[in-house]
């Protein structure tokens, strides 16, 4: 049996098999270093080749495949971002910082406020009574139905998929991140004011030396596109049919971790792009299991095999499911509201 039931307050017990998953935490720099290599040196020479592309005219289709080129690598880089996050990339957490802001001023995100919110995110995923942070915005359907018109139509634009993934990433990695996360403490506030200062300088730098116009033709497609993606992912892994969610009372964090969290079973270049972020399940039961090492524990763990997958046709089903049915314990869409008994 994969999970274990009872009260977040009580002391939980774990399976059998979670102890045995704790060695795939261990950091590897050879690996780390590599990933670094196949990822940041592709990253920049595909810049150097846009910034030609842009100020010589080459051909659109040839700007446009190197554009979704950077911008999948691009989500690579916050992958290894998130593992900075976790302090899972390196052994070092000196290392892990400074790879975190790197990463954290390529992709837009500031490393200390964004680490807080994601871990409030580890330790409420599931959980009714502790939405909010570093969480997808989620109604219950008594919730929406005792909400005013205003608000209804509010969320119902927000979980619109045109929105959420077409305005989203715009208003989440140019704006959102560019202020301070509510509760941030002061070196949370901090690593937002550095992020934007270094964006700035970097916009400022490459405005002079290749102009604003060509900066922003390349950089503002790559941070959308990527966001996007990242958007989508993250989407994928909180909010699909069978998910988990409980009031805190009866909240589980092993059920959370294993139902709450999808098994994306993605092909082999996007998991490499992904860098196993799908693996989304065993992500959330051992977060220190640093990314080059998430495949493994999956082959070598067969309880987490039993996980059902998601597929990619099936996952295109899943941004219809807006709301959580508290009596059937299931995500429904607006179009089943009527359907569903008050």
């Amino acid at each position: 049996m994969l999970t274990q039931t009872g009260s977040p307050k009580a002391q939980q017990n774990k399976p059998d098999w979670y102890q045995a998953t704790a060695r795939y935490g261990k950091p590897d720099l050879r690996k780390a270093t590599w990933q670094i290599v196949d990822t940041f040196i592709p990253y920049i020479a595909l810049w150097a080749m846009l910034i030609y592309g842009v100020k010589y005219g080459l051909s659109s289709w040839i700007i446009l495949v190197m554009t979704l080129a950077a911008a999948v690598l691009l989500v690579r880089i916050f992958i290894f971002f998130h593992d900075c996050c976790h302090g899972s990339f390196f052994a070092s957490q000196q290392s892990n910082r400074i790879l975190g802001y790197i990463s954290g001023i390529l992709t837009f995100t500031p490393y200390e406020d964004w680490r807080r919110c994601h871990a409030i995110h580890h330790s409420t995923v599931g959980d009714l009574d502790r939405r909010g942070t570093g969480d997808i915005y989620l109604l219950t359907v008594d919730e929406y139905r005792k909400s005013s018109g205003r608000k209804r139509l509010a969320y119902r634009m927000f979980r619109n998929p045109l929105v959420m993934f077409g305005v989203g990433p715009a208003f989440m990695f140019l704006i959102r991140f560019r202020l301070p996360s509510k509760g941030a403490r002061a070196h949370e506030r901090r690593s937002v004011i550095v992020t934007n200062l270094s964006i700035l300088a970097i916009f400022l730098i490459a405005g002079f030396l290749i102009g604003i116009k060509t900066y922003l033709l390349i950089q503002l497609p790559i941070i959308l596109i990527a966001g996007a993606i990242g958007l989508w992912l993250f989407y994928i892994q909180h909010d699909f049919e069978g998910v988990y969610w409980a009031r805190h009372e009866d909240w589980d964090q092993m059920r959370a971790s294993l139902e709450g969290c999808s098994y994306y079973k993605l092909p082999g270049i996007l998991k490499w792009i992904t860098g196993n972020i799908g693996l989304h399940h065993i992500h959330h039961i051992r977060p220190a299991i640093p990314n080059y090492n998430l495949q493994q524990c999956f082959n070598e763990t067969p309880a987490l095999q039993e996980i059902i997958p998601m597929t990619i046709c099936k996952s295109l089903k899943t941004p219809w499911f807006s709301l959580w049915d508290e009596k059937q314990a299931k995500l429904v869409s607006f179009r089943s509201l009527k359907m569903i008994h008050q």
